[in-house]
Order: structure tokens, then C-alpha cells, then sequence
């Protein structure tokens, strides 16, 4: 079994100004061999779902910081499915304002679309996903 790079754009929420983290995930995805396009912060779902259109990633991974992730993410993905786009779509990062993981807006952002939700830090996990990524979708014989 090989392992393929996966084609990932990279992006925050609309509400979110943050970039670091961004750029901590955008190097975190070329270490692991990933071609990263990164849209940066404050990404609106029209831009967002233009840029999946137009560029046809292997992945969308969206990143927030600022707590508001859930309500943004919620909305970013009901655009891209909204529009057809049936790509794999992962959110990470802070996705409430309570701090803590919330388990009802994890089901909710699944049932709109995601393919996989991450607690904030939870770089394993992303890894894991990345990984199986690959390996269901490259089986050389």
C-alpha cells in the first residue's frame, strides 16, 4: 500500500481574523506531504466554494480559533454541499464559545456535511484521518 498526497485547501472561517493557526497547519500538512493552498482568515462560504469549484482540492480542512467555528463551519458547509461539491470537508480548532468540545454541535456538523470533526489541538487525530485518506484511496497490489 502507498501513500497519496492529497491536494488540501486550507482556510479559516468567515469570522475568524486569525492566521497562525493557518500557518501551523499549512506547514503541518507539507511536513506530512500534502500540497497545501492556503485562503487564509475571514474566508466567506461564496469564496470558499468558488476556490473548491474552481481548484478541486483532494480536501477542505477549515480552522478556527476565535469560537466561533460551529456557527461558520456550520454555514461553510451547508454551502459546498448546497452547491454540489462532494468533496471531503474536516473542521478543527475551536468550534464554541464554551471552551469545552460540545457533542450535539459535533453530530449537527456531521449531519450537515463534514466528513470529520476535530477538538481543538487534536493534531493526532487530523493525522489519523489523513492517513486513511490515503490508504482507502491508493491500494497498490
Amino acid at each position: 500500500m502507498r501513500r497519496r498526497n492529497v491536494n488540501t485547501l486550507l482556510t479559516g472561517t468567515a469570522s475568524d481574523s486569525h492566521t497562525w493557526n493557518l500557518v501551523y497547519l499549512q506547514l503541518l500538512l507539507e511536513e506530512l506531504g500534502h500540497p497545501v493552498r492556503n485562503l487564509g482568515p475571514c474566508v466567506t462560504d461564496e469564496l470558499l466554494t468558488a476556490a473548491c469549484a474552481a481548484e478541486e482540492p483532494g480536501l477542505v480542512v477549515i480552522s478556527s480559533v476565535n469560537g466561533h467555528g460551529y456557527r461558520d463551519g456550520l454555514s461553510a458547509v451547508r454551502a459546498l454541499r448546497r452547491s454540489g461539491l462532494t468533496l471531503p470537508v474536516v473542521i478543527g480548532g475551536k468550534l464554541g464559545v464554551a471552551g469545552t468540545a460540545d457533542p450535539e454541535q459535533r453530530a449537527r456538523l456531521l449531519d450537515a456535511g463534514f466528513d470529520a470533526v476535530f477538538d481543538d489541538g487534536d493534531v493526532e487525530a487530523l493525522k489519523s484521518f489523513l492517513a486513511s485518506l490515503g490508504a482507502t484511496s491508493l491500494a497498490v497490489a
